[in-house]
Formats: C-alpha cells, structure tokens, sequence
C-alpha cells in the first residue's frame, strides 16, 4: 500500500463487530428523508417556524414519517438538500425509519435556557443533531426553528465517523475473507490463490462469495454479505456504495507500496498478494478519507480530496 497514506488507527475488532445492526447514532442524519431528487421550487429563505419546540418536533416526526421530502426541507431548512444524501440509498432509508421508530417509542424536547432546546427520541434519548432555537431581537418573530447551521456540522461530523469506522472494519473482514478463500482452494488440492472479485462469476467460485444451498458452508465473504443482505443492499450491485463508501479490488501495487511496484497477478492468478481500495460515494458526505488494505491486513487512510 502507499506509504503516503498513514495506517489507519481505528482498533481491530474482529468479524463478529462488523456484522451488527446500526446501532442508534446511525440516526444522526435524516440524509434518507430525501430519497429522491427534489424538483427545483422556491424555498423560504429559513427553515419553518413554530410557535414551541414541541410543535418543531412533531412536524418532523409526521412528515419523516410520511416520507414527505418537501415538508422536511421546509422544517429542517433548504440549504439542507446540497449536503443532506450521503449517496447511499439503503443507508439513508434505515435511518429515516430507525428516527420514527425512536420517536415513535419515547419522545422529549429538553430545553437548554429560554431560547435553545433539543430534541431526544427513543429509550436511550439520542439526540437529534439539529438544535432547535428561538427568535429573538427586532429582527425575530418569536418563534421556534431547527438550527441547520450547528445540525449540517453534528451531522456530517457523526455520519462520517462512523461511516469510516464501519469501512475500516469492512477492509478486515475482506482481508480474512481473502485468506480463508486461499485456503480453501489450497485443502481442495487446487492451486493456492486469492479471489480477484468479491462475487463470483455465474457458476463458478472465482471471487469471495457465491450462493450456497441450505446446509452448505457458507462462502468466505457470506457472513459480510448476508448482513448487507438483511440491510437492504442489493449483494449482486457492482460498484455501490455499502455503509456510504465504494469498494474495488487492485491487482497491483504501486512504486510507494512497500516493495515497491509489480503485478499481484501471474499466469492468469492472483498469487502475488491482493488489495482492496474504499472511498466515499460522497466526499465530505458520506465520509472524507480514502482507505486502502493490502494482504498483510494494514489498513491505510489518506484524504484524496
């Protein structure tokens, strides 16, 4: 891998941790509140305003929960649509539900002084990223709105971090993946070999998952692939986004790479080592650091811009 890129310094985990559900900070945004392309129309110059903080917070619930992309720009604020996507669509979805399943469960607006509050939903009474604040002076009319400005930072601050947290782990499990495929052909008598694609051509077991029939040991990348599976994503997807980062396989190293340049494939096999690059769908959204791992299982992390 390119020493220009640090090791990334998140603690290893092992596979179990990565096949988890979201846990509740993967409400952070409601990114997914906008899961189609809103058509251009005049927006008001502020988010929507409400006579207490209560009614702020209802009106969001309802129309999240209506999915009503238009009624939550208006509440959260328009300039919210630029940065709002992360460009992962299943990502998106479950946080707009796992929001008004919290809310739904137990709801509380906490008041911070007499002209800020916040919004907390569910048993563990997350809190919702966007402030809600009054009006004041000459200027205002009295009433209550959600802070878009201090929400965009908390947002984008908790979806990236986890979001790369998530990758770095993802990174890993490929990595074992990659060593249990070689093994595996090395027990059958086959050559020993790494996987050159995470799914395997139709028929073959060329690539580190390919269905299995019930009572069949599942393929080495299966358990990655069953929990994405069960999160809505589509495994068979080339080139989309999983927990808001893009994957793809390398066959090569380059000059910077400890070792220095050459080919991981000989022959038609890849017996040279392997690497896997990740980068956001989404720079700044969806996450900010490029991530890259080779066959000795070091993760490491640039900002490629």
């Amino acid at each position: 891998m390119p020493t220009t890129m640090p090791p990334a310094t998140a603690p290893r985990s092992g596979f179990a941790r990565l096949v988890r559900s979201l846990a509740p900070a993967a409400l952070v945004a409601l990114a997914v509140l906008l899961l189609a392309p809103l058509a251009a129309s005049a927006a008001p110059p502020q988010p929507r305003g409400f006579a207490s903080p209560q009614d702020a917070a209802q009106a969001l619930y309802e129309a999240a929960k209506a999915k009503d992309h238009k009624a939550v720009v208006a509440i959260l604020g328009p300039g919210v649509r630029s940065w709002i996507v992360s460009g992962d669509p299943v990502l998106d979805r479950a946080r707009v539900a796992r929001f008004v399943d919290a809310y739904a469960k137990k709801s509380a607006v906490v008041p911070e002084g007499d002209a800020k509050a916040v919004l907390t939903v569910g048993d563990d009474g997350f809190r919702f990223p966007f402030p809600l604040v009054k009006s004041a002076g000459k200027a205002g009319d009295g009433k209550w709105r959600f802070d878009a400005a201090a929400g965009r930072e908390e947002v984008l601050n908790r979806l990236i971090g986890r979001n790369e947290l998530d990758t770095i782990q993802t990174l890993r499990a490929i990595v074992d993946a990659q060593r249990e495929y070689a093994a595996l052909r090395h027990r059958a008598g086959a050559a020993a070999e790494y996987a050159r694609r995470f799914r395997s051509t139709a028929g073959k077991t060329d690539g580190l998952h390919w269905p299995t029939k019930q009572g069949e040991p599942q393929s080495p990348l299966g358990p990655l692939v069953a929990d994405a599976e069960r999160q809505g994503y589509d495994a068979g997807g080339r080139g989309k986004p999983y927990h808001g980062y893009v994957f793809r396989m390398l066959t090569a190293q380059g000059p910077k790479a400890p070792g220095g340049a050459y080919d991981y494939v000989a022959k038609g096999r890849l017996i040279g080592g392997f690497a896997v690059l990740a980068y956001p769908a989404r720079y700044g959204v969806s996450g900010v650091k490029t991530f890259a791992v080779g066959h000795d299982g070091t993760v490491y992390e640039a900002d490629l811009g």
